[in-house]
């Protein structure tokens, strides 16, 4: 646990004394590298400088929204996201977890409720046992480590969402791994509904570690069930 405690955590709120409620409760729980922005601009600053594990982003920001603040991040980081929002509207949540965010939690909220989701996203991104490190596939490294598919020394990126969920087909390797088990170990306990989303992330999985995506020989669909991810002890 106190790996996932070093990590930094980047909060962006317009609001100075939320921002300082959740500055204040994250230190409380341990989480001492903590950094805050009221603003896109200043946002984007601190991100590029700094190594951050995970993103707490309102969408209503004076110079944009958490949005485009979240589309702009994905171009240089994969780390999960988890928006915050005081309009409570359906459609700003299918966006902002159709974009690939990983969490909403609509404002006002309990910062118990806010530190728990922080904790177990941490632990569904980075809590994999360090002796595992990746896994081959068809002369594809799948790197755990570094979140990433690594072949004839091109990198290829994973996103959050992207790991925890071949993470988990390769801890079930060989085996049927349900839908409801996949949403569960990508979204926590508010999975229902992602199917589609799931959906998405394999198809992109495919598109990184199969040789021919349309005709998988690793991340199989089993239809009605799930997917299984099939590959030697290379």
């Amino acid at each position: 646990m106190q790996e996932l405690l070093n990590k930094k955590i980047l909060a962006v709120d317009d609001e100075p004394e939320l921002l300082k409620m959740i500055e204040n409760s994250l230190f409380s729980e341990g989480f001492y590298n903590v950094y805050t922005a009221r603003n896109l601009k200043s946002a984007l600053e601190t991100a590029r400088q700094q190594p951050i594990a995970l993103y707490l982003l309102d969408i209503n920001l004076p110079d944009g929204n958490g949005f485009m603040l979240y589309e702009q991040i994905r171009t240089f980081s994969q780390a999960p996201v988890i928006f915050l929002t005081a309009r409570d509207k359906d459609d700003d949540k299918i966006r902002g977890l159709g974009l690939g965010a990983d969490d909403y939690i609509v404002k006002p909220f309990l910062t118990k409720e806010l530190i728990l989701r922080i904790k177990a996203l941490l632990r569904r991104t980075y809590g994999i046992e360090k002796t595992v490190s990746g896994f081959n596939a068809s002369g594809r490294y799948i790197s755990f480590d570094n979140a990433a598919v690594i072949s004839d020394g091109k990198t290829t990126p994973l996103t959050a969402k992207e790991l925890i969920l071949i993470k988990k087909l390769w801890e079930n390797k060989n085996r049927i791994v349900t839908n409801d088990a996949l949403c569960l170990a990508a979204w926590g306990e508010y999975y229902f509904g992602h199917e589609n989303n799931l959906m998405v992330h394999i198809r992109h999985l495919r598109q990184k570690i199969e040789n021919n995506p349309s005709s998988p020989q690793h991340l199989i669909t089993v239809k009605g069930l799930g997917y299984k991810l099939v590959v030697s002890d290379e």
